[in-house]
């Protein structure tokens, strides 16, 4: 941790929330803008909505028998390491996976999951989570959930309730009213950044991974100019791998993750990317800080 403790105008400890959909999300979204800002002292909760049950086994040395049958288990035990391994604390909102349906036409999701709640009822465990906490800062994912997983949307949809439904009078068996001053969105996912990453590789005489999916893949002005915030971090990219690695049933270590080498993904793009939503402070973008406009330093 750094000597200077990052601070609000008050004096309190800077709290940043993430909320996601599945156990591994923590670790393959912002991760190491997490792990920065836990350095400099930033109380930081996770806030997952399910306990990724139906999700696939993606790592083939970890597709066995044994592991199908106690994967909500093991899926539990992979986020606890990885939470150790940001420093962060975690709170499980308690919905069911809803799996990502596959075929055409789509099958029907999986009924009691948690694509399929009333928005309004779905966001309230959230809304104890942020009354409790009191975080100045909430992340989650875009309208079409960063990909378009049924949870993915849904988590998205009950993240931006609760933070309207946070600051409000309603539910005062939630506890006392809070409202955040930032709610954000994940903008990883972008073109610009695989682009980068892409000329890096290719400079380097190293085979990209990326080329066959750049050829397929217009530039996208429209979302490139969503992005109001790059958050530096190439100096916790160590911290993010290791987390991801944490979720063996969800990661391959030798697959996608890990395509393009940790030196030459921290010179190629050094930052993590975020959508600025609401806000209820002073804080002009571009901005290169989720707490500009609220942290002081002492």
């Amino acid at each position: 941790m750094t000597d200077a403790v990052r601070l609000d105008r008050a004096g309190e400890p800077l709290r940043l929330l993430h909320v996601h959909a599945h156990p591994d999300d923590e670790s393959s979204k912002g991760a190491a803008s997490t792990a920065r800002y836990v350095d400099e002292g930033v109380e930081v909760v996770v806030a997952t909505c399910t306990g990724g049950e139906r999700g696939s086994i993606l790592n083939p040395a970890m597709d066995r028998p044994d592991i199908l049958a106690n994967i909500a288990e093991i899926r539990r035990d992979e986020m606890d390491r990885a939470r150790e391994i940001l420093g962060v604390r975690q709170v499980w909102l308690g919905f069911v996976d809803s799996g990502l349906p596959e075929g055409d036409p789509l099958p029907p999701l999986p009924e009691g999951c948690f694509a399929l709640q009333d928005v309004a009822e779905a966001a309230l465990p959230l809304v104890k989570v942020i009354r409790e906490f009191r975080p100045h800062v909430v992340t989650t994912y875009d309208e079409n959930g960063g990909y378009p997983h049924p949870d993915h949307i849904m988590c998205h949809k009950i993240t931006v309730e609760a933070f309207e439904v946070a600051g409000s009078d309603a539910h005062p068996e939630l506890g006392e009213p809070w409202q955040a001053d930032k709610l954000y969105y994940h903008l990883g996912f972008h073109r610009e950044r695989f682009v980068a990453l892409h000329e890096a590789m290719t400079e380097r005489g190293l085979e990209s991974p990326y080329a066959e999916r750049l050829e397929k893949w217009p530039p996208d002005p429209e979302r490139e100019a969503r992005m109001t915030t790059r958050v530096r971090c190439a100096d916790h990219f160590g911290v993010r791998d290791r987390a991801l690695l944490a979720h063996a049933t969800q990661v391959d270590p030798h697959g996608a993750w890990f395509a393009v080498p940790l030196d030459v993904a921290q010179q190629a793009w050094p930052t993590e990317d975020f959508e600025l939503v609401r806000c209820e402070v002073d804080s002009p973008t571009p901005e290169d800080d989720l707490f500009a406009g609220i942290a002081v330093t002492s």
